[in-house]
């Protein structure tokens, strides 16, 4: 059994994707595009799959939705989506656009697909950063998970994509909460 997660960035940044098992990190992969990462998610054909990404906008008119409010009053702070015009009318705002793509062409294949929030589940799994680097605070979080195949060197992203991928395990063996769209774990590891 295995579980993907992935790191959404921009167009010209793209995806940061990794392949968990229960027990060790199977790939890790930086920049990849759309397709690649559609093309892995089917070959590795994932119980589910985690992106560090909405995958919708608020409702018109609204400038957050309420999982993410939610999140922000009983986790830890989150960037707000706000509704579709706003997300496709500010260039701030790409790489949720180029998400949502993602969600899309991963509609198209038979897998579960969900939206993760690494910092949520950095938090739940350590507790509060508070005046700790993030990269400091997601290498120890790496360690607390204890899976083997860990890079030595990872960027934020790729501890996001693997954050992601254990979300996604977790999701499926129902150690989760959901905040509106969003899988958060119950508690720490």
């Amino acid at each position: 059994m295995t579980w993907v997660g992935v790191d959404v960035g921009g167009k010209r940044k793209g995806f940061d994707l990794a392949v968990v098992n229960r027990t060790q990190v199977l790939a890790l992969e930086r920049r990849l595009t759309c397709a690649d990462v559609v093309q892995i998610v089917e070959d590795v054909a994932p119980l589910a799959v985690g992106i560090d990404s909405p995958c919708c906008c608020a409702p018109s008119g609204k400038t957050t939705r309420s999982g993410e409010r939610a999140i922000a009053r009983d986790i830890c702070g989150i960037r707000w989506t706000p509704d579709e015009p706003t997300v496709l009318g500010n260039d701030y705002y790409a790489w949720v656009v180029h998400g949502l793509g993602l969600y899309d062409a991963l509609g198209t294949i038979d897998t579960c697909v969900i939206e993760v929030f690494p910092t949520g589940s950095w938090t739940q799994w350590l507790g509060a950063r508070g005046h700790q680097r993030r990269s400091s605070w997601t290498r120890a979080g790496l360690a607390k998970l204890g899976l083997a195949g860990v890079p030595h060197r990872t960027n934020q992203d790729q501890r996001d994509a693997i954050a992601a991928a254990v979300t996604a395990m977790q999701f499926s063996e129902g150690a989760t909460q959901t905040f509106g769209e969003i899988v958060v774990p119950n508690a720490a590891i």
